[in-house]
């Protein structure tokens, strides 16, 4: 199980990023079980919804993202 602050840099990770990088880690994500998200429903859903699938998805496996960090302009 996640550890408290390891969920809280889970939550503050997956809300900073957008929708394409949300989409990215879906369609990349590898877990204990497999996923497979099609484009329609992607489409349809809104960037909220995606980030609280992808933020599900990494609780359930255990398993924090490797998104790099924003570069500074």
């Amino acid at each position: 199980m996640l550890q408290s602050e390891q969920v809280e840099e889970l939550v503050c990770l997956i809300s900073s990023l957008d929708r394409p990088a949300v989409v990215h880690q879906l369609l990349q994500f590898t877990g204990n079980f497999p996923v497979d998200f099609t484009p329609d429903f992607l489409a349809a859903q809104s960037t909220e919804r995606l980030q609280h699938l992808l933020f599900a998805l990494c609780v359930q496996c255990q398993f924090i993202p490797d998104v790099p960090e924003p570069v500074a302009a």
